[in-house]
């Protein structure tokens, strides 16, 4: 909104730069999640919105959750955090761009299916919130939405480039699928649906120590940022041998928001947590991030960037799987990682014996949710590096 209306009616230039906006945007989301966060947490501990921490397979967690004094922290967070960010996004973002109308759409899309989630969660009695059948439903009608837009955009306006997948370390070697006509763009969907709700449920799972998911999206939105911004240079693109998107560069405002919001929300949120995020938060910050690496066209490098989410969600889903087929075993102690790791300074299963001597030399949370923010940072620094290796 701000940058049409100084461009075209007063002709201030300054507001023309991506740069400029995207700090911008991200000093306004901040200030925004600083504003709201504190009536919003006021409210909801009015209204007793808070998370029961017993709610968990593991009494060791549970115990040590109520000990800490979260039982009734106010969780559903991600109201404010969220809010903020689309509020920047709309402020300086330009809405003639496609790429930025989906993610403001898909960012909406994935908060209304959180909310709705963390609604029930906490207004009904024994309530788990929405089946993970419903929950799903409701992500991938959202995500194809998105991605059917842009699919159909990118066929019949002939921009192959935004349905092709560019392999890391390969300088020309590309994945055209474009060339295979419908079946191509079927194909694409259907992968970049993997890539929008994996995410999204990756982050959502990363949600369980206080300021984890937050400073892990925001190390992760910072070099996604980059990666639009350069992706939307067409001299940049062509010096570093990279997929050029014309008008990618203005994701990056998104990216400046994203960032923005989540620094916001971590003054309430680290550690001892005033408010806890909640769904309505973790899932459109996970298919925000995935959205960005669509756009810049860095999909297959999102696991990199994105390392800890899918540590996160791949031992969880070994987990489940495990105690599936083995009718009740665990191959880890608990699941996901950061919670083995809080409990006992290990994943793996261990003997009775060793447990309980362990149990006196856990990791303190503050210690697994800052080492994790680092391994996130090397992981984020490492896919940068990626631009030249091409």
């Amino acid at each position: 909104m701000f940058p049409a209306l100084f461009d075209e009616l007063l002709r201030i230039d300054l507001f023309r730069y991506i740069s400029f906006r995207m700090a911008a945007a991200a000093l306004t989301a901040f200030a925004l999640a600083l504003w709201w966060g504190g009536p919003t947490i006021r409210w909801l501990r009015r209204h007793k919105v808070g998370e029961d921490v017993t709610k968990t397979d593991s009494a060791d967690l549970a115990k040590m959750g109520e000990k800490m004094g979260k039982k009734n922290t106010p969780t559903m967070g991600g109201s404010f955090l969220i809010g903020a960010l689309l509020t920047s996004v709309l402020l300086w973002g330009r809405l003639d761009n496609l790429h930025v109308v989906l993610a403001v759409l898909l960012t909406a899309g994935f908060a209304a299916v959180g909310f709705v989630d963390d609604f029930k969660k906490l207004t009904i009695l024994k309530s788990k919130g929405l089946s993970p059948s419903m929950k799903m439903l409701g992500l991938t009608v959202v995500a194809l939405a998105a991605i059917g837009a842009f699919a159909f955009y990118a066929h019949y306006s002939g921009r192959h480039t935004l349905l092709t997948l560019y392999p890391p370390f390969l300088k020309n070697s590309v994945i055209e699928l474009a060339g295979l006509g419908a079946l191509g763009v079927a194909l694409f969907v259907v992968f970049e649906w993997f890539v929008v709700v994996g995410s999204a449920n990756a982050v959502n799972i990363t949600d369980g120590l206080d300021g984890l998911a937050a400073g892990c999206t925001l190390i992760c939105g910072l070099a996604l940022s980059i990666f639009c911004y350069v992706t939307g240079r067409p001299d940049w693109t062509s010096y570093l041998g990279l997929p050029h998107v014309r008008a990618a560069s203005e994701m990056a405002v998104v990216g400046g928001a994203l960032c923005g919001a989540c620094m916001g929300f971590l003054w309430y949120n680290a550690f001892p947590a005033r408010v806890f995020m909640g769904d309505s938060g973790s899932l459109p910050l996970g298919g925000l991030l995935a959205w960005m690496a669509l756009v810049s066209k860095q999909e297959l490098v999102l696991p990199l960037i994105c390392f800890v989410f899918v540590a996160e969600l791949l031992s969880s889903w070994i987990q489940r799987v495990y105690y599936q087929r083995t009718k009740g075993k665990r191959i880890f102690t608990v699941a996901p990682v950061h919670h083995g790791l809080q409990l006992y300074g290990a994943v793996f299963e261990l003997p009775a014996v060793e447990k309980q001597a362990r149990t006196d030399h856990r990791w303190h949370e503050v210690t697994v949710t800052t080492r994790f923010w680092i391994i996130c940072a090397a992981c984020a620094m490492a896919s940068l590096a990626l631009l030249k290796v091409r």
